[in-house]
């Protein structure tokens, strides 16, 4: 626990301070970011040919209505966060690789979820947007990232002491 608590922290700290470099917002955030919004862009498009998006912006053409996916809002700070986490703590790499591979995949998932509601709330009612996007968007991708890395835990201590989840019974 000891090294836990003072890795995590550290890559939390170290991992930050990259991404807040000027090379570190030119080559990961600023495209990773545009990636997100083509990729939320591209899913509303699959029933809304009204959608567009050009870096980080995703705009509805009739109404002009449109967001901005800013720092904080890409699931990077959440991807580092749960990173964090999984390379802090002991487990073979295989698993941290399957656990930290998995995780961002459903972080992002729920974050691109997030990103089309938000847009969507945003034309009907700015007061429920901000409510949306301040409070409840923020909670529920940091819970997500907490039982991602707790699901992870559980699996890690079922592998390492050779329990079988499909031989678990209940009592």
């Amino acid at each position: 626990m000891k090294h836990f608590l003072l890795v995590f922290p550290l890559l939390v700290i170290a991992v930050f301070t990259l991404e807040l470099l000027p090379w570190g917002q030119t080559w990961l955030v600023q495209p990773w970011t545009a990636f997100i919004a083509d990729i939320s862009a591209g899913a509303m498009r699959l029933f809304d040919d009204r959608v567009l998006a050009q870096g980080k912006l995703i705009w509805d053409q009739p109404s002009g209505f449109g967001v901005a996916i800013e720092a904080g809002c890409n699931g990077i700070e959440a991807a580092i966060i749960l990173m964090a986490a999984m390379l802090a703590f002991p487990a073979t790499w295989r698993q941290r690789l399957i656990g930290i591979t998995l995780g961002l995949t459903t972080v992002q998932g729920l974050n691109i979820l997030r990103i089309i509601s938000l847009f969507y709330l945003g034309q009907w009612n700015r007061t429920v947007f901000e409510w949306a996007h301040l409070y409840v968007w923020q909670a529920l991708i940091m819970l997500d990232v907490l039982l991602v890395f707790l699901f992870w835990l559980r699996w890690v201590s079922r592998q390492t002491n050779g329990e079988s989840p499909a031989l678990e019974t209940s009592s």
